[in-house]
């Protein structure tokens, strides 16, 4: 098997606000269908889902790789009242992190790894 890449399908509680948290997070959005987007920031993509069970999107876990995390925690402090729970920089064994909860309780590690 020779793979290419692996999407996750992240569930919204509400869809147009989780659209709106991802947007303004820095991604880009295209529709699939009604229920369905597709959402990408640089090589990353993934799909938010017009669906909802709250012991999956408070378990889910993702983990956002990114070069300055400094601007991206700059980027998370200028969502305003879209980013409604999260933590300053920290800093891990693997590099510093920030830890940001998305609308569905879906947990975001946006981490930028030690060199």
């Amino acid at each position: 098997m020779h793979s290419t890449d692996i999407r996750v399908f992240i569930p919204s509680k509400d869809f147009a606000q989780s659209q709106q948290f991802y947007q303004a997070l820095g991604f880009s959005k295209e529709s699939v269908n009604d229920e369905l987007c597709l959402f990408t920031c640089g090589e990353c993509t993934f799909f938010l889902q017009n669906t909802y069970q709250q012991d999956f999107a408070e378990n889910l876990m993702m983990q956002l790789i990114v070069t300055d995390i400094n601007a991206a925690y700059q980027q998370i402090v200028n969502m305003g009242d879209l980013a409604r729970k999260y933590q300053a920089i920290k800093n891990e064994p693997w590099g510093k992190v920030v830890y940001l909860w998305g609308p569905a309780g879906e947990l975001w590690h946006i981490t930028q790894l030690l060199a």
